[in-house]
């Protein structure tokens, strides 16, 4: 699990994911979209996982209460795959296409 950032980072911040994700599978690259409201974590995230290879994870942190629903609803509509909301407040998405 990834520790939770400051209310004040920066918000286009992308972190690889190291060992401490754990002995699960863990996210590829950590998007924090902390302190931004709906609609920029949806845009942050539709910018940023172009960029990462066909299977890849990536975590959106995002503690927007309207994150909870537009992230899942991006995935629908855009053809990605929505794994889970995690502890963070997170949510993971893994690039199919």
């Amino acid at each position: 699990m990834t520790p939770a950032q400051p209310a004040g980072a920066d918000p286009q911040r992308v972190t690889a994911a190291g060992p401490e994700q754990g002995a699960t599978a863990g996210p590829d690259e950590v998007l924090d979209c902390l302190g931004q409201r709906c609609p920029l974590p949806v845009i942050a995230l539709a910018r940023r996982l172009p960029d990462l290879p066909v299977g890849a994870v990536l975590r959106v942190l995002a503690d927007d209460p309207a994150a909870a629903v537009d992230i899942p609803a991006w995935c629908r509509m855009r053809g990605q795959e929505f794994l889970a909301a995690v502890e963070g407040p997170g949510y993971d998405v893994r690039r199919t296409r």
